[in-house]
C-alpha cells in the first residue's frame, strides 16, 4: 500500500511525490527508482513533460496515526505535528492536523505561564485538549485505514475501510492494530522476485546521485558518521547473503553501497555525505542494525523549494 501526489504551484511548478508503504516484501524492491518509474504513466507525464527537474528530497513519513501515537508529553517539553505523528492516512493530509497540534501546545505553554508553571513542568493540558479536540476525533475515525490495508490487502481491507468511513463514520465497533513491525515485512531475496528497472531517460526520470545533488545536502566532513552500525560485520555476513544487502535500495540517497576492491573482497560503503535525513535505514534495516543520529548541526538538506 501506499499512494502518490501531485500538487500544481504558482510559476507553472508541479510537485509530485510517490509513497511506498515500508512494510513491502520484496527485497528487490527501490523506493526511489519506483517514484522514477511512476513519473513515466501517462497520467503523470503530461504534466512533467518539457519541464526541468529543480529540486528533490525524501523522507519517511510517521502514518501510524491515533494508534502509533508516543507519549505526548515530557518534562518541559511536547512533541507536536508530524513528530508525533498526526498524519490522517486515509485523507494523506497532515499539514492541517500538524498546525492544528501545535495551537494546542501553544494554548498548554500559555497556560502553564500564567499560572506560573516552571520550565520542567509537564504540560497535561496539552494531553486534555489534545482529546477534547476535532483533531482527536478525525484520527480516531481513521485509526482502521491502515490497519485494515495492511492486514486483509487492498480488496478486502479496502472493503473493511468503506464500511467504516461509509456506513459507520470511522467509529466501526473494534480498533485494528499492525503487530508486525516494517523491518519484518522483508521476505529474504530468495523469496523475492528481482525487479528490472528501465534506465533513467534524463527527462522524466533520473539518477540517484544527479537527484541528491538537488536536495543540497551537505555534512562537514571531519565528524562521526551519524549514521551508527550495532555490528559492523552484519552488513556483509547477514544482510548480504540473506536479503543482498537492501539498504543499497531502500535508501534513496545512495548512501549505502557493497563494493567490491581490488582484492576482490566485499566492502560495506556508507558515503553520510549523501544522507537527506530521510530515516529510511533506522526503519527498514531487517537486522536492525543501523541508528541514525543527529549530525552536527547544520548538517543534512536544503530544500530550496520544498
Amino acid at each position: 500500500t501506499g499512494g502518490s501526489f501531485l500538487y500544481h504551484l504558482e510559476n507553472n511548478q508541479v510537485v509530485v511525490g510517490l509513497i511506498v508503504d515500508l512494510s513491502y516484501g520484496n527485497a528487490f524492491l527501490s523506493p526511489f527508482d519506483e517514484f522514477q518509474r511512476y513519473k513515466h504513466h501517462p497520467v503523470i507525464k503530461q504534466y512533467l513533460e518539457g519541464g526541468k527537474r529543480v529540486a528533490y528530497g525524501a523522507r519517511a513519513i510517521c502514518k501510524g496515526g491515533l494508534n502509533s501515537l508516543p507519549k505526548m508529553v515530557f518534562p518541559g517539553g511536547a512533541l507536536i505535528g508530524c513528530d508525533l505523528g498526526t498524519l490522517n492516512f486515509a485523507k494523506i493530509k497532515g499539514s492541517h492536523t500538524a498546525m492544528k497540534s501545535g495551537m494546542l501546545a501553544a494554548e498548554a505553554v500559555a497556560d502553564a505561564l500564567l499560572a506560573d508553571g516552571q520550565g520542567g513542568d509537564l504540560l497535561n493540558g496539552y494531553v486534555d485538549g489534545f482529546k477534547a479536540s476535532w483533531l482527536y476525533d478525525e484520527l480516531f475515525r481513521s485509526r482502521n485505514f491502515g490497519p485494515a490495508l495492511h492486514k486483509f490487502g487492498p480488496l478486502v481491507g479496502g472493503g473493511i475501510n468503506w464500511l467504516d468511513q461509509n456506513i459507520f463514520g470511522g467509529k466501526i465497533p473494534f480498533t485494528l492494530h499492525d503487530t508486525k513491525p516494517d523491518y519484518a515485512c522483508l521476505k529474504p531475496a530468495a523469496e523475492s522476485k528481482r525487479i528490472d528497472y528501465p534506465k533513467p531517460d534524463g527527462k522524466l526520470s533520473f539518477d540517484k546521485l544527479s537527484s541528491v545533488f538537488l536536495s543540497n545536502t551537505n555534512h562537514e566532513e571531519e565528524q562521526p558518521c551519524h549514521l551508527k552500525l550495532t555490528d559492523a560485520s552484519i552488513p556483509l555476513s547477514v544482510n548480504l547473503p540473506k536479503w543482498d544487502e537492501p539498504a543499497q535500495r531502500y535508501c534513496p540517497a545512495g548512501v549505502y553501497e557493497v563494493v567490491t576492491q581490488e582484492s576482490g573482497e566485499k566492502k560495506f560503503q556508507i558515503n553520510a555525505q549523501n544522507c537527506v535525513h530521510c530515516k529510511t535505514c533506522d526503519i527498514k534495516d531487517p537486522s536492525q542494525n543501523i541508528t541514525w543520529v543527529a549530525p552536527e548541526g547544520t548538517g543534512g538538506p536544503n530544500y530550496p523549494n520544498m
